[in-house]
C-alpha cells in the first residue's frame, strides 16, 4: 500500500499516493492546470512551462523538526520565490498549491503569447480547429492581443509529408516534444527527432521510408496543435463536422477501442464514409493507443470492390441473382449433402475475423445438418486457454515488481503490437520478462533471459525449463534433456517459479497445428506446475493470427488437420471469411458445391457456385473474444452497404429455409431456433447454451468505470485526441473446469534437410491479407512477397541480397520472392512471411534457386 500525501490545491484537500506529480493530483479532483508538453504516458519534462503554479511548503522547525505553526494552529506555509512547473513537482506533506494567483495567470498569459510570436494564425483552415488545446488554453489563459510585430512572424515549410502516413506543418510546432518523447520511450521508434536550435528547431525524420514506425499515428493524437496530421484525413473534414461512432479493431487479437469519425459527403454521392479512426480509452486493453494498421487498415470497410448482390454459377459463369435464388439454392444443395449416405457430407469452414455471433450460427447450423466444422486456422491449443487462461480481474497494466511474463514462439510486436507495448512497460515497472525465440526479436532489449532453441523444439523448450525446476526426468525426450542444459535456463526457469504471477504469450512462429498443441500443452505444464494458474494476471494467452480466433474456441469451433485434402473431398462446402484458394492455389482443389460468403471477390469466391456478400464489422454490430478472453462488443459505425448481409443472417436465413424442407422433425425444430434477425438476440443464446458466457449481456458488456488518466473531448490538452469509453470495457470469461491436467505432449520432430533450406512460416503486421490489401495508405508499406535468410547460408548458395529466388516447397508450387538478408535469422533457416504468397504454414524443406538460373 503507497504511503498517501495531504495537499492543498486551489482552496481544495486532496489526499493521493506518494510521488504523484502536482499537476494530475490536480486533475483527480476536477482542477485543470493546462499543459503542453507534459502527458501522463510519459515522463515529465518541464520544457513549456504552461502549468506553472504558486508552490508553498509547510516550514519546519530545524531543532524540533515539526512544522512551525500559526497563531490560530494551522501551519505556517512558506511560498518560493519563483513560480514552479505542477508538471515535474511531486507532492509532499502539507503542500499547498495556488493555480489562480495574479503571479500564475501572468506567467501563464506570457507563456502563450510567447507561443503566440511564431504561431501561424491560421486557425480557419488549420486541421486541428475544434480540437486544438492551444487555441482552447489561448481562450482560457491567453493574452486578448499581441505585442509581437506580425511581419516578423518566422516562416517555415508547410504541408511536409513524413512518409506517406503523417504530414508535418513545421510553422504550427510549438516544440513541445511530445511526438519525439512517444517515439523514443514508448514506440522505441526512435525516427523523428529536432534539429536546428532556437526558432529554427524544426522536427525531422531519420529513417527511410520516412516516420517508418508501427505507432506513428499516435503521435497525432497527442500533439497539441496542428503541426502532424494524418494523409487521410488532412483537409478531409473538419471536427465539429464529425460524428463519433465505437468500434473495435478486428487487425490482430488484442482488440484495440477505437472510435470512427464519420461524416455523410455529397462527394461521395451522399454515403456516409469514415473519415478517420481514433483511438478509444480502455485501460484493459489499449489503454490509449492503436498501432497504424488499426488506425489506417479500416478502408476496406468502404471500398468500392466489395461484393453487393450474390452470385450464382449459370453455364460455368458467375452471374447475379436475387438473394432469395442464392439461399433457395444452397438449401437444396446443403440438404442433398447430408442427406448422402457416403461422404463426408457438408464442410463449414470460418475464418477467425467473424463475429461471435457469426460463429454460433455457423456451428448450429452445420451441427444441425451433421456436417464437419473446422475453423480456418493453423495455430492449436485454444482448448487449453478457457482451463489455463487469464481469468477475470487480468490486467497487463497491472503487472510490475514480482510479476513474470514468458514470450515463446512469437514475435509480438509485428503480430499483436500492443501486448509488446504494453509488455515492455510492465518491464520499466519492474516485471521480469523471460523471451524464447530462435531469433531476435525487438522485445527481447527488454528480457532478463534470453533463450535460443532450434525451429521444431518450442515445446522442449518449455518442457526444458520445467525439467530443471524438479528433479530431472531421465524418460524425457532427448530434445528436452539437451535443453535443459543450454545456458540461462535454470535462471531462468527459477524467475518464472518464483514470481508472484505469470503470464505466458505462445505464438504459432515456425509452428503448424501439431507444434503449436504440443507447445501449447508445455506451456500450460509450466503453468500449472508452478502453480500460476485460476489467479488473476496468471494464465495462458494465445498470440492468434485472426481477431476472434479465441471466440471460435469458445463456442467449439477447431482447426483440423488435412483440411485441403477434407475440402476436396466433401461434397458440399460452406466457407465464410476465408481465402484458402489465394493462400495456397495449388492445394485448394474443391470437391463439390462450394458457396463462399465473403466480402470481396476472392480467389476462393471465383471458383464458387454461389457466393454470398457480407457486411464489414463497421456496418453491424456483434461481439468478438480477445486473446486475453474479454469479451467485447462493437456497434454499427455506418450504414450497411445495400444488398449485403451480416453473416449470422445469412446463416439464419439459410436455416430457415431447411426448416421448411424435409429434413427431420428434430432438425426442423432446430433450424427453426437459429435467429436471423437480431445481434442481441444470438448473443442471448451464446449465454444460454455456453456456461462460460452465462454472465453475460450486451447490457454488461457497455458497462464503463472511471478510468485513469482522464482523456476525452474537454481534455484534449492533457491527454490528447483519445476518445474516453462510454460504449464498454468488455468482460473476460471465467475460468472453466474441463480437466485440463499436466501431461507430457508428443513432441514433433522436425528434420532439417542436408542441402537445401528449411522454411518456417513467421508473421508481418503489414501482409497481404484481404482486410490489408484496401487501404489508400498501408499498401505502399507492404513490400513484395520475399524470405529472410542468414548471410553464411546466402554465401554457401550464392545468394546477393535482393535478388529475386525461385522457392519450390516439397509437394507445393515454385513462387518468385526477393532475398533478404538477416544475420539474427539462425543458419539453415528461411522465413518465410505469411499471406504473401508462399504457402508455407509448418517446417517444410525447400529448394532455393535463383530465378534468373531457372530462366537461363
Amino acid at each position: 500500500m503507497p504511503k498517501m500525501v495531504n495537499l492543498t490545491i486551489d482552496g481544495k484537500a486532496v489526499t493521493v499516493p506518494e510521488g504523484t506529480l502536482i499537476v494530475d493530483a490536480a486533475k483527480l479532483i476536477g482542477i485543470d492546470i493546462p499543459v503542453f508538453c507534459y502527458h501522463p504516458k510519459m515522463e515529465p519534462v518541464g520544457m513549456c512551462r504552461m502549468c506553472l503554479v504558486d508552490i508553498g511548503r509547510p516550514v519546519i522547525d530545524r531543532a524540533t523538526g515539526q512544522p512551525v505553526v500559526e497563531a490560530d494552529g494551522s501551519p505556517k506555509i512558506q511560498f518560493g520565490p519563483k513560480l514552479d512547473t505542477a508538471c515535474t513537482t511531486p507532492v509532499s506533506e502539507g503542500m499547498v498549491v495556488d493555480g489562480t494567483s495574479p503571479k500564475v495567470l501572468a506567467g501563464r498569459k506570457d507563456i502563450l503569447e510567447f507561443l503566440l510570436t511564431s504561431h501561424p494564425l491560421d486557425c480557419p483552415i488549420c486541421d486541428k480547429g475544434g480540437e486544438c488545446p492551444l487555441q482552447n488554453l489561448t481562450m482560457a489563459w491567453g493574452p486578448g492581443e499581441s505585442r509581437f510585430n506580425y511581419s516578423e512572424k518566422i516562416h517555415l515549410a508547410k504541408h511536409i509529408p513524413l512518409g506517406e502516413l503523417i504530414y508535418l506543418d513545421r510553422e504550427r510546432c510549438i516544440q513541445c516534444g511530445r511526438c519525439v518523447r512517444f517515439q523514443e520511450t514508448l514506440a522505441e521508434d526512435p525516427v523523428i527527432g529536432f534539429f536546428n536550435r532556437g526558432r529554427r528547431i524544426e522536427i525531422v525524420t531519420f529513417s527511410e521510408p520516412g516516420f517508418n514506425s508501427y505507432w506513428s499515428g499516435n503521435t497525432t493524437d497527442i500533439c497539441p496543435v496542428g503541426a502532424l496530421t494524418t494523409a487521410d484525413f488532412r483537409f478531409r473534414a473538419r471536427p465539429w463536422e464529425l460524428k463519433a461512432g465505437a468500434a473495435l479493431c478486428i487487425q490482430c487479437p488484442v482488440g484495440c477501442n477505437m472510435t470512427f469519425n464519420i461524416r455523410r459527403e455529397a462527394a461521395a454521392g451522399g454515403d456516409v464514409l469514415i473519415k478517420r479512426a481514433m483511438p478509444r480509452q480502455n485501460e484493459m486493453v489499449n489503454e490509449i493507443w492503436i498501432c497504424d494498421k488499426g488506425r489506417f487498415g479500416y478502408h476496406y470497410a468502404q471500398d468500392p470492390q466489395r461484393l453487393t448482390q450474390p452470385l450464382v454459377r449459370k453455364n460455368g459463369n458467375l452471374t447475379p441473382a436475387t438473394w432469395e435464388e442464392a439461399l433457395d439454392t444452397i438449401a437444396e444443395r446443403f440438404k442433398a449433402a447430408s442427406d448422402q449416405k457416403e461422404g463426408n457430407g457438408l464442410l463449414t469452414v470460418a475464418g477467425g475475423r467473424l463475429s461471435n455471433e457469426d460463429l454460433f450460427n455457423l456451428k448450429e447450423l452445420a451441427d444441425g445438418l451433421g456436417a464437419q466444422t473446422a475453423l480456418y486456422s493453423n495455430m492449436a491449443g485454444g482448448e487449453l486457454t478457457p482451463a489455463v487462461g487469464l481469468p477475470p480481474g487480468s490486467n497487463l497494466g497491472d503487472l510490475g515488481k514480482g510479476a513474470a511474463v514468458l514470450v515463446v514462439a512469437s514475435d509480438l510486436e509485428e503480430e499483436a503490437p500492443i501486448w509488446w507495448l504494453r509488455i515492455k512497460e510492465a518491464v520499466h515497472r519492474g516485471a521480469s520478462l523471460v523471451v524464447l525465440n530462435p531469433r531476435p526479436t525487438k522485445l527481447e532489449s527488454h528480457a532478463a533471459h534470453v533463450l535460443r532453441y532450434p525451429y521444431g523444439s518450442e515445446a522442449a523448450a518449455v518442457l526444458a525449463l520445467l525439467n530443471v525446476l524438479s528433479t530431472k526426468r531421465p524418460d524425457l525426450p532427448e530434445s528436452v534433456q539437451s535443453l535443459s542444459h543450454s545456458p540461462g535456463l535454470h535462471e531462468a526457469a527459477k524467475a518464472l517459479a518464483e514470481s508472484e504471477n505469470l503470464i505466458v504469450f505462445y505464438g504459432s512462429e515456425g509452428l503448424g497445428l501439431a507444434g503449436s498443441q504440443a507447445l501449447a500443452q508445455a506451456c500450460a505444464n509450466l503453468l500449472l506446475g508452478t502453480g500460476h494458474v485460476g489467479r488473476p494476471n496468471n494464465g495462458l494467452v494465445g498470440v492468434w493470427r485472426r481477431a476472434n480466433d479465441q471466440g471460435a474456441w469458445e463456442l467449439g469451433w477447431r482447426p483440423i488437420p488435412e483440411l485441403f485434402t477434407a475440402m476436396q473431398q466433401s461434397p458440399a462446402l460452406y466457407i465464410a471469411a476465408a481465402d484458402p484458394a489465394g493462400d495456397d492455389p495449388a492445394r485448394f482443389s474443391p470437391g463439390g458445391f462450394l458457396v463462399v460468403q465473403d466480402l470481396y471477390l476472392t480467389a476462393t469466391a471465383r471458383l464458387a457456385d454461389v457466393v454470398l456478400p457480407s457486411q464489414s464489422w463497421a456496418e453491424r454490430e456483434g461481439t468478438y473474444t480477445t486473446g486475453e478472453r474479454r469479451v467485447q462488443r462493437t456497434y454499427p459505425a455506418i450504414p450497411e452497404r445495400p444488398g449485403t448481409r451480416a453473416d449470422f443472417q445469412i446463416t439464419g436465413q439459410i436455416a430457415e429455409r431447411l426448416a421448411l424442407k424435409t429434413v427431420t422433425d428434430e432438425q426442423s425444430a432446430r433450424f427453426g431456433q437459429i435467429e436471423s434477425r437480431s445481434a442481441i438476440k444470438v448473443f442471448e443464446r451464446i449465454c444460454a447454451k455456453y456456461a462460460s458466457f452465462s454472465e453475460l449481456s450486451y447490457k454488461r458488456l457497455s458497462e464503463v468505470v472511471e478510468q485513469w488518466p482522464i482523456v476525452g473531448r474537454s481534455n484534449l490538452y492533457y491527454g490528447g485526441t483519445t476518445y474516453s469509453n462510454h460504449h464498454g470495457l468488455g468482460a473476460q470469461l471465467p475460468l472453466a473446469n474441463n480437466g485440463v491436467s499436466l501431461r507430457w505432449p508428443t513432441l514433433p520432430e522436425v528434420a532439417y534437410p542436408r542441402f537445401g533450406l528449411l522454411a518456417v512460416p513467421v508473421t508481418r503486421l503489414y501482409d497481404q491479407g484481404v482486410t490489408l490489401r484496401p487501404t489508400k495508405l498501408l499498401d505502399q508499406r507492404i513490400p513484395p512477397a520475399f524470405v529472410v535468410l542468414n548471410p553464411t547460408d546466402a554465401d554457401r548458395l550464392h545468394i546477393p541480397d535482393g535478388v529475386a529466388l525461385r522457392i519450390s516447397p516439397v509437394g507445393g508450387n515454385a513462387v518468385v520472392v526477393i532475398a533478404k538478408l538477416n544475420p539474427g535469422v539462425p543458419e539453415h533457416v528461411l522465413l518465410v512471411p505469411r499471406s504473401f504468397g508462399l504457402a508455407i504454414e509448418e517446417p517444410t524443406p525447400v529448394e532455393v534457386l535463383l530465378a534468373e538460373r531457372v530462366v537461363q
